[in-house]
């Protein structure tokens, strides 16, 4: 996964004339408190689908689980690009982050094993995963763990200052 610094941009014409780029540090923290996330995927005939989410930052990667015949899942079949968004749903207040990138499947049972505790971790015991054979199992079902390396980052502050920042890989 990705763990280098980013191009940071912010762009004047979404921004305020005294805001600042947010560092990436921050956005970092962001990703890593937040508790929810929207994924958005794109289904075999084209058609998007989204859908909430817990995910976990860790190793410069969003990461999220999903069983095998859940929508996502199948989507990802067909077409691996995702966006993750996270934030409030506020208009004056907040920070928002959408990332972008290609989801990569986690079947290493030693990095699942790590991300399985971090889950628990964040999430607490109703999010313990029983790790084996690449994948992660909770009570009867098992789930597909995927990785993503954000590519290209947005960051939008809401309030005063109004600003829009991107972050490139």
């Amino acid at each position: 996964m990705t763990e280098k610094e980013p191009e940071t941009h912010l762009d004047p014409r979404y921004s305020d004339p005294d805001a600042t780029a947010h560092s990436w540090a921050d956005a970092e923290s962001l990703l890593a408190a937040a508790e929810l996330f929207w994924i958005s995927t794109v289904r075999p005939d084209g058609r998007p689908h989204v859908t909430p989410l817990p995910g976990v930052w860790a190793h410069g990667a969003l990461h999220f689980c999903t069983g095998p015949e859940e929508r996502k899942a199948k989507n990802l079949a067909h077409n691996a690009h995702v966006t993750l968004t996270t934030g409030t749903n506020i208009w004056d207040k907040g920070y928002d982050l959408v990332v972008e990138g290609e989801a990569v499947r986690v079947s290493d049972d030693t990095r699942l094993r790590e991300l399985a505790a971090a889950w628990e971790a964040k999430y607490g015991d109703f999010w313990r995963f029983e790790v084996r054979e690449g994948y992660f199992h909770h009570g009867p079902g098992h789930a597909l763990v995927y990785a993503v390396a954000p590519r290209t980052v947005f960051g939008f502050g809401k309030g005063q200052p109004f600003s829009q920042t991107r972050w490139r890989f």
